[in-house]
């Protein structure tokens, strides 16, 4: 079975204290929210970075998704703030 690749940016790298990690692809019909779940028990710092779901935005294979969405055969995952203008 393929990995997944996750990528960190911004203050969700800091809490986890990673850039990005490789994890054994979930089940099909594993969502976005339910793989952070998961993930939510790797440490600490991984605790702190998925707890406020509403301050995060997640983007499979570069394109953009809601926290709901199944994974799938995505190669990829990103998690991030939302992206602010200026």
């Amino acid at each position: 079975m393929a990995d997944l690749t996750i990528l960190y940016f911004a203050w969700v790298r800091e809490r986890t204290g990673l850039d990005e990690e490789h994890v054994e692809r979930p089940p099909r019909g594993t969502t976005i929210a339910q793989l952070l779940d998961k993930m939510s028990s790797h440490s600490e710092g991984h605790a702190a970075a998925f707890a406020e779901r509403g301050r995060l935005r997640a983007a499979l294979d570069q394109q953009f998704f809601p926290l709901d969405t199944e994974i799938g055969e995505a190669r990829e995952l990103a998690i991030f703030p939302p992206v602010t203008g200026g």
